[in-house]
């Protein structure tokens, strides 16, 4: 008996390393890929992603399975059921537009959502398409009337994201839907990354190399846990559902050709390249 319970405790520490080895610092990176005709979610560490078996929001387990991420697809990181957005959130990106008193909501649409080197596909009545590099919330339970001290508790991680917008859309409608929420205009990912500081990371946003966009989140006006709370007054948010929260500075028209690269400090980078509409994969 004492030898059966050493082999067990033996085990068990052997499994809790080899978990701890996914993570670094306290920061695990969760991808989701198709290889072999399968769609999977995995943990990324270096170049290595290892399997897990599951829902990503209903505590996984590893298969003991890896592949490299060279030899898989990346998929966009979550399905989500809602895609919510919030307008207006830094200073920098007010323009003329005055100090909001709460923060002003908007959804995309999750058949908007696509995936790190997926293509941006330009309408062909669209003329005046721009990039809006932000960081995005995935939400990892229920979350219904929850408080800011509680938000915490309900953001499973976080991941980058292009809010696509076609500005001359967005003055014509009556509402943002066709200017946000189009086909192609909403890339995510590459990867949904846990445990670290959302509220105080440097993003970027590169046009064909440039850089067209930088600031900290922690100057967004209503930080990540604000925003959590009040959408959850009105919306109840299921696991992997996403909120935008808001670019930073200016923005700029896209053509077809142009690459947009989004870097999230901790996430990574995610990059799409703009085409036309008789292009799309």
């Amino acid at each position: 008996m004492i030898r059966l319970h050493k082999i067990v405790t033996s085990a068990l520490f052997l499994i809790f390393i080899a978990s701890s080895a996914l993570t670094q610092d306290g920061i695990t990176r969760y991808v989701r890929y198709s290889f072999q005709g399968r769609e999977v979610y995995g943990i990324l560490k270096g170049e290595t992603i290892n399997e897990l078996k599951g829902d990503l929001f209903s505590s996984p387990k590893t298969t003991g399975k890896t592949v490299r991420l060279s030899d898989v697809r990346l998929l966009a990181p979550c399905k989500p059921s809602k895609v919510i957005a919030v307008g207006l959130n830094y200073r920098s990106h007010l323009g003329n537009y005055s100090l909001p008193e709460y923060p002003g909501l908007f959804a995309k649409l999750p058949t908007a959502i696509i995936a790190h080197e997926e293509n941006i596909v330009i309408p062909p009545d669209s003329e005046d398409l721009h990039y809006e590099g932000e960081l995005v919330i995935v939400i990892g339970k229920k979350a219904q009337k929850v408080s800011v001290e509680e938000a915490k508790n309900y953001i499973f991680g976080i991941t980058a994201g292009n809010d696509v917008s076609d500005r001359a859309w967005q003055q014509a409608d009556l509402q943002w839907l066709r200017a946000k929420a189009s086909d192609t205009f909403g890339p995510i990912g590459p990867a949904i990354v846990t445990g670290l500081n959302y509220n105080d990371l440097l993003l970027q946003t590169r046009l064909n190399g440039e850089v067209r966009q930088s600031e900290r989140t922690k100057d967004l006006i209503n930080n990540i846990e604000a925003i959590v709370s009040y959408v959850s007054q009105y919306i109840t948010l299921l696991p992997g559902d996403i909120i935008f929260t808001g670019t930073p500075g200016s923005t700029k028209a896209m053509k077809p050709g142009d690459i947009v690269e989004i870097e999230l400090e901790g996430v990574g980078v995610l990059r799409n390249t703009v085409v036309a509409a008789e292009t799309r994969k």
